[in-house]
């Protein structure tokens, strides 16, 4: 067995760099429906909510409410899309990784290189996010500059997942089963209402979600409200994003080399 080196592993980030170069304009395309959620939802619904009750016990405007939660969407989307339909297809349909392991790389080296890829485009797009959130003047800490950062392992943690589930996939049809999970996950994650309008037995399932975990740490940071809670957001999300690494690297070790 091969070793992982993240050399071997940036082969394939290299890989997929080269893929993207004359198609820059679909890496971006993910970034535009966060951003349409909060012109449209955080400032024109916003302008008939008024003020919101962060879960850090902070009172702000509702643009300012639902801004980090639409970053921490933009991180996951960025990483999912990547860890499932682009994975999907190299696994099941152009066979990528036959010829990439008649190289020195291994499947460690692949699950990672593929992970990281993922994180790197949600990251690319929380960035692009958090540049427009100062711009609308959405930003009210000092915090905010370990935003992105924060956005960064929420990317890890999606892509991780996202790799980990698609190894489970057979066909492109199973992927309505991927949409029916993340549609709740991306609308009852504290994305738009604050955690206490839910009933009791509904916030201990939402606390379950890792977007919500994305969802407040980016906010009590760009907002001030910062609390030991935010640790365990951290945790929880790099956590399972190894768990999720490692259960990719599992199972791509059962596919590619039997």
């Amino acid at each position: 067995m091969i070793r992982t080196l993240p050399g071997r592993s940036g082969r394939l980030v290299e890989r997929n760099l080269l893929v993207y170069r004359r198609g820059w304009l679909i890496i971006f395309s993910g970034f535009f429906e966060p951003l349409f959620y909060l012109l449209g939802i955080g400032f024109g619904l916003g302008g008939l909510v008024g003020p919101v009750s962060t879960d850090q016990g902070l009172t702000v405007s509702y643009a300012i409410f639902v801004a980090p939660a639409l970053m921490a969407t933009a991180a996951m989307n960025g990483a999912i899309y990547d860890s499932t339909f682009n994975l999907f297809f190299k696994l099941r349909y152009a066979r990528t990784y036959d010829a990439v392991l008649a190289t020195p790389v291994g499947v460690g080296d692949v699950a990672l290189g593929e992970v990281t890829w993922s994180l790197m485009r949600g990251s690319l797009y929380s960035t692009g996010f958090i540049v427009v959130m100062a711009a609308l003047g959405l930003v009210v800490s000092p915090w905010s500059l370990l935003a992105a950062p924060a956005a960064l392992l929420i990317g890890f943690t999606f892509a991780g997942v996202g790799a980990a589930v698609t190894t489970f996939l057979r066909k492109w049809q199973d992927f309505d089963l991927v949409q029916i999970v993340l549609l709740p996950i991306f609308l009852f994650s504290a994305t738009f209402f604050p955690l206490s309008v839910y009933p009791p037995a509904l916030q201990a399932v939402v606390q379950l979600t890792p977007l919500f975990h994305g969802v407040h740490l980016i906010r009590g940071l760009t907002t001030g409200g910062v609390d030991w809670t935010l640790l365990l957001d951290v945790a929880y999300l790099g956590a399972l994003g190894l768990a999720g690494l490692a259960l990719t690297t599992q199972r791509l070790r059962h596919q590619l080399l039997k």
